[in-house]
């Protein structure tokens, strides 16, 4: 029986996805995920602290394709995964280990992008509504 091996994470790419073929043909597509946690620290009254956590994330196939197609820099993404452990001996003789989150779903946040001029989109009558609305 194989044990629990799942990871749900959420952040923002660091830098636009890199997509490579393996030697049989297969995309895959590498992205660096940051994390953001806020806590309080020790009872201070100053507010929160930040700690920011980096991941590396690998896709593979169609799900690669489709990471690097939709995927840039800041835009906020969620992974659900497993984890994949990857150890090497240096020329040196050292020990090396890296952890990998292998991604088996990825959705992304909607890209919004605020357009200046309405009349030289196609904006549905709802849409200029509530852009009505909120100036």
């Amino acid at each position: 029986m194989n044990n629990l091996n799942s990871i749900l994470i959420e952040g923002n790419l660091v830098k636009d996805p890199l997509l490579k073929s393996t030697p049989k043909g297969t995309q895959v597509c590498t992205m660096c995920l940051a994390s953001n946690r806020f806590y309080k620290q020790n009872n201070q009254d100053a507010g929160f602290t930040q700690e920011v956590s980096f991941f590396d994330v690998e896709s593979w196939a169609k799900l690669a394709e489709s990471c690097y197609a939709k995927g840039r820099k800041g835009r906020g993404v969620r992974v659900v995964g497993r984890l994949k452990q990857d150890r090497w001996n240096s020329s040196d003789g050292k020990l090396h280990s890296r952890v990998t989150i292998i991604a088996e779903h990825v959705e992304f946040r909607p890209d919004f992008k605020k357009e200046t001029n309405l009349q030289d989109r196609n904006v549905s009558q709802t849409e200029k509504e509530l852009e009505e609305i909120y100036e």
